[in-house]
């Protein structure tokens, strides 16, 4: 099992990889509905953390995907 400090290490490194090679893909970080907190239950915790995460990587695999990059190039960071 995942640690929050683990997944925020993971969302972190993603979001640095982001930030990096595809700098395009930055703007939709922010409009991620996962980075909004839901009103019922604004608390983060493990379960949001890792909804967040999956986004992110789903995020990057499909774009890297479309535009000639490799996804095995990111699997030691995206899972």
């Amino acid at each position: 099992m995942e640690t929050e400090n683990e997944l925020n290490n993971e969302i972190l490194k993603t979001t640095m990889l982001i930030h990096d090679k595809f700098p395009e893909l930055s703007k939709y970080i922010i409009e991620m509905p996962v980075t909004i907190p839901d009103v019922n239950d604004p608390e983060i915790n493990i379960k949001s953390l890792r909804k967040y995460r999956d986004s992110l990587n789903t995020l990057l695999n499909k774009f890297a995907s479309t535009h000639g990059k490799n996804k095995p190039h990111f699997s030691n960071i995206v899972k």
